[in-house]
């Protein structure tokens, strides 16, 4: 952490990525989080622009969580999931607001995981969880460093367990991962972390 980290005393999002596979996974991983949540989780996840997407409704039916495509300068809340619609990069803006824009692609991509991790890392600094789960590619990789070199944690699926291995690998690649777990074992960590010093 650096010496002018501002002081915290807990965890205030949590940014998950995914890509091939990503459904199955984050039905397990969201489905093993309680409703009561203390805080707000965004996600991208990549899908075909050129449908329009169920995954919101899908993924609303396997956890106790609140899922929602997130919507552009909408405030997160906690115990909710904020999904990038297709086609759209979800970041955090001023404020702490979500902000949606079709800027460019990255790494082929969009949304893109890089730059939703860079913008929480940008908001939350040492209060941010990065998250990267089976997908194919890199995406992720850059954006886990932004959140490590702002204090945050970042926790990747042991690309053992990963229906594809691309984006855990690269991200654990970095060097800058806090716990490589297996899928089943994420969602405790999660609720290990946001928990602690709350009470």
């Amino acid at each position: 952490m650096q010496p002018d980290a501002p002081p915290y005393d807990h965890f205030e999002v949590v940014a998950l990525a995914s890509s091939a596979g990503g459904i199955n996974a984050l039905g397990t991983l969201l489905g093993a989080l309680d409703a009561d949540l203390p805080v707000p989780v965004l996600l991208v996840q990549h899908l075909d622009p050129r449908h329009r997407t169920v995954i919101a409704e899908v993924l609303d039916r396997r956890t106790p969580l609140s899922v929602k495509l997130a919507e552009d300068k909408e405030r997160p809340r906690p115990g909710t999931v904020y999904i990038a619609p297709p086609d759209r990069h979800l970041l955090v803006g001023p404020a702490g607001r979500l902000a949606l824009t079709d800027t460019e692609l990255v790494h082929f991509v969009r949304p893109s995981a890089d730059l939703l991790f860079e913008s929480v890392a940008g908001a939350y600094g040492p209060r941010a969880i990065a998250c990267v789960l089976t997908g194919t590619g890199k995406d992720g990789s850059m954006g886990v460093d932004a959140v490590k070199s702002r204090g945050g944690t970042v926790i990747v699926q042991d690309p053992a367990t990963a229906e594809f291995k691309g984006m855990p690998d690269a991200a654990v690649g970095t060097g800058t991962v806090d716990f490589v777990l297996p899928l089943e074992e994420i969602a405790a960590v999660i609720r290990g972390l946001v928990e602690t010093k709350r009470q």
